[in-house]
């Protein structure tokens, strides 16, 4: 962050405080294109966002997700600049999880954190005020995302470090926060980082083997490696998240689940609004209806686990759609 104070979003009352008269405008205007493009998947919106972001001061925005929440960002990024549009979700299937297991004591391995939105969230009140640990390999992202877990009490643990099949370390690239990988081609370009396999944790006294924990494996495509690497963790209590490309009609990350681990497959189906254990992949064509979004599915090998997805889907209808 720079010395400027940050402008202050509140999304449950929609009031905006500290912002001056032209990035007053700005954000009607953020607010306008994330609510038309949400017509279309939010296709152009991060593009248009960051064009007019050159245009802002350099300055942060701190939004109050909840009454015990603050996600801070610089203003106008194109990727979560949406959250000023107060109908949009982000990742609704997640937030179903996370608020359903507000009463279950577990850890959130948040795996690819980015700016750490996620671990804000799962430990604010409202969700129950859980653990979680948030792992970010970029350096220009990890200094978000410590600021964050500063602005909210230090009340979760930050690591920087991507995630893959083994220790060691790894060459990231890629232009957009939102998108930098440890896939592909080793090249001279990029950032060096370390690179930890989710059972590095356990070996490593970070989590324990009798624990639970929701795992969000944000990690732009090396997902597969990332779930090799955590076979003692996922026998355990534990559920993983993962992104299905919707430019992958091939939907690899969940065919390896399905076919190559000891793991029930599970995905949110917006029609239903329920969880579906999926036994062929189907399903995934009709879910997965724009090109340029990830889709989440789950994936767990625990009773508990399979317990609390039928538990939601038992109260489905009473969700609001």
């Amino acid at each position: 962050m720079n010395g400027t104070p940050p402008i202050q979003f509140d999304r449950t009352s929609g009031v905006l405080e500290g912002a001056n008269p032209w990035e007053r405008s700005a954000a009607l205007a953020l607010v306008a294109g994330s609510k038309v493009s949400s017509l279309f998947a939010h296709r152009g919106y991060n593009m248009c966002a960051n064009l007019l972001r050159r245009a802002l001061p350099e300055r942060d925005i701190a939004i109050k997700l909840n009454p015990d929440a603050i996600f801070a960002f610089p203003y106008g990024d194109g990727y979560w600049s949406k959250l000023l549009n107060r109908s949009f979700k982000y990742e609704d299937e997640l937030e179903l999880l996370f608020r359903d297991s507000a009463d279950v004591d577990y850890t959130l391995l948040d795996c690819g954190a980015n700016y750490g939105y996620w671990s804000v969230l799962v430990t604010s009140k409202p969700f129950g005020s859980r653990k979680a640990i948030a792992i970010e390999p970029s350096s220009t992202n990890f200094a978000k995302l410590a600021d964050n877990a500063r602005i909210n009490g230090n009340r979760f643990e930050v690591m920087q470090s991507a995630i893959g099949a083994a220790r060691g370390t790894a060459r990231l690239s890629g232009t957009k926060h939102e998108a930098f990988s440890i896939a592909g081609t080793a090249d001279a370009g990029g950032e060096e980082v370390p690179v930890l396999a989710l059972d590095n944790l356990l070996d490593d006294g970070k989590v324990s083997p009798n624990g639970k924990y929701l795992i969000k494996l944000d990690v732009e495509g090396v997902e597969i490696e990332a779930i090799k690497g955590g076979a003692r963790i996922l026998q355990g209590d534990a559920v993983i998240m993962c992104e299905e490309h919707g430019n992958d009609p091939n939907h690899t990350v969940s065919r390896y689940i399905l076919n190559e681990t000891p793991l029930t497959l599970i995905v949110h189906d917006p029609a239903s609004n329920r969880f579906e254990t999926l036994s062929e992949l189907s399903i995934l064509d009709r879910i997965k209806v724009a090109s340029h979004v990830g889709y989440n599915v789950f994936g767990t090998a625990s009773a508990f686990w399979q317990d609390r997805f039928n538990r939601m889907n038992a109260t489905a209808s009473q969700r609001v759609h």
